[in-house]
């Protein structure tokens, strides 16, 4: 009986508080999560498993939160085709959706201090091309021939609480000549993304390194450049 009643308790979600039947649900460090609440999680975080209820609710606050950063979100430019790199270039913000209608699906938004790095990598999927004899056996050709299929992925690593990296693939179809105008527009695409957010991170480095001093070519003050690249004492333009 006690077997038995294992699978016959009811279980509920510890976030809503459904009851959950035999699948759909996702387990927790010390509970279990129903599909609904588990789909309104960061959908790059790979945490579920070793996080606490108490945990989840914490994200899920932060998701609510999120809301009020996609309203104030105003993209100003816009990387890649199907998953798209969104930047409030104004704001110092970004965002990663493959979702047409962005606002409404909550995309978590960072600040540009939070992007880490971003690799760029070129899988290639070789399969040899083979024959049948007369009697129907499957031959190799001599030299062997291939077919070959590229895909192009985007890994923009993270330092966030919910989310350490974001990877995606930037060509829609597969492509199959690594020498057709496909290949070469998936590698430009990819190529600026990663150039974008690669300056995007140095240029957040830069801006927390301390200034130097020089002297002023006008009063020849040792000066600090302000923020304008001017002299603090005369006001001079510092080249």
């Amino acid at each position: 009986m006690g077997l038995f009643s294992r699978f016959t308790e009811k279980k509920y979600c510890a976030i809503c508080g459904t009851e959950l039947g035999l699948f759909g649900k996702v387990k927790l460090a010390d509970g279990l999560l129903c599909k609904e609440c588990s789909g309104r999680l960061s959908p790059y975080f790979e945490g579920r498993r070793q996080s606490t209820v108490e945990q989840i609710r914490e994200q899920l606050a932060y998701r609510e939160e999120n809301k009020q950063a996609v309203a104030a979100f105003n993209p100003t430019r816009t990387l890649g085709a199907g998953t798209k790199v969104y930047l409030d270039e104004d704001n110092g913000k970004v965002i990663v959706t493959q979702s047409s209608n962005w606002r409404a699906a909550n995309p978590d938004v960072f600040d540009y201090e939070q992007i880490t790095g971003c690799d760029l990598t070129i899988d290639e999927d070789r399969d040899e091309v083979t024959y049948k004899d007369a009697e129907g056996n499957e031959k190799s050709y001599n030299p062997p021939r291939y077919t070959y299929e590229y895909d192009f992925f985007i890994t923009i690593h993270l330092n966030h609480p919910y989310a350490n990296k974001i990877r995606f693939k930037v060509n829609q179809n597969k492509i199959e000549n690594r020498g057709s105008v496909e290949y070469r527009n998936a590698e430009s695409m990819a190529s600026e993304i990663k150039e974008k957010l690669t300056l995007l991170r140095r240029g957040v480095r830069d801006a927390k390194a301390p200034k130097a001093a020089v002297q002023c070519p006008h009063c020849m003050a040792t000066t600090v450049p302000d923020a304008a690249g001017r002299c603090e004492y005369c006001g001079g333009v510092i080249s």
